[in-house]
């Protein structure tokens, strides 16, 4: 039985994903007030390590995340990327009930997510994420330099002046999912020009481009 804390959660998830529903898209990466508020802030690397501590159970010690795509790896992410997930999860932008009971604004404040995002970003990436199959490298490089490396870099290093995320060093099984997710229009936060880029992709293209990301060096921050 779900415990009234948790239920408040979930309920405050899902009314902020139908109150957005029933209105028109605003642009990518619209300013809101938690979100300046958060990003205008000087994070502290030593706050944000104790800070994590209750995230670490998902994310994993050094924040690698899981292999199994069930949890991405945080580490070397640009801060202001990580601010902006944080905040559009706690906004009901982007729908994540496993991560909402732990961001949302009765667990952490803003100088949290500010501190968070400053530690991870300190992290180093070891060359240790998981990869796929292998079997169809040639055509996801083909993708990746079409439809990728204009907004993620040659390297998969991202555009932190941009919010484009870091995806070199990243779980090849969770770059398949939201991949996936933001094909098939189901990531809300997602970049429409993403959206657009990949939109044709089938099955084949989305995990043979994701696993010619996984095999991206990750040298480097």
């Amino acid at each position: 039985m779900l415990s009234r804390h948790l239920l408040g959660f979930l309920l405050a998830a899902l009314g902020g994903s139908l109150a957005l529903a029933g209105t028109p898209p605003e642009p990518w990466n619209a300013p809101y007030a938690e979100k300046t508020a958060a990003l205008s802030l000087k994070g502290d690397i030593a706050r944000g390590a104790a800070a994590f501590e209750i995230c670490q159970g998902c994310h994993r010690a050094g924040a690698l995340g899981r292999a199994d795509g069930s949890y991405p790896r945080l580490a070397g992410q640009h801060a202001n990327v990580l601010v902006k997930q944080m905040a559009d999860v706690r906004s009901g932008r982007r729908s994540n009930l496993k991560m909402l009971p732990f961001a949302d604004h009765q667990a952490l404040s803003v100088q949290d997510i500010a501190d968070i995002a400053a530690y991870l970003q300190s992290l180093p990436v070891p060359p240790t994420q998981g990869q796929g199959p292998g079997t169809d490298l040639a055509r996801g490089r083909q993708l990746y330099e079409r439809d990728c490396q204009v907004c993620h870099g040659k390297q998969g290093e991202g555009k932190a002046d941009q919010f484009f995320p870091r995806i070199s060093g990243q779980h090849y099984a969770y770059l398949l999912r939201e991949g996936s997710l933001i094909r098939d229009g189901k990531r809300h936060n997602a970049h429409p020009d993403m959206v657009l880029a990949i939109g044709k992709y089938s099955d084949e293209d989305t995990a043979a481009v994701s696993d010619y990301i996984s095999r991206l060096p990750v040298g480097g921050r």
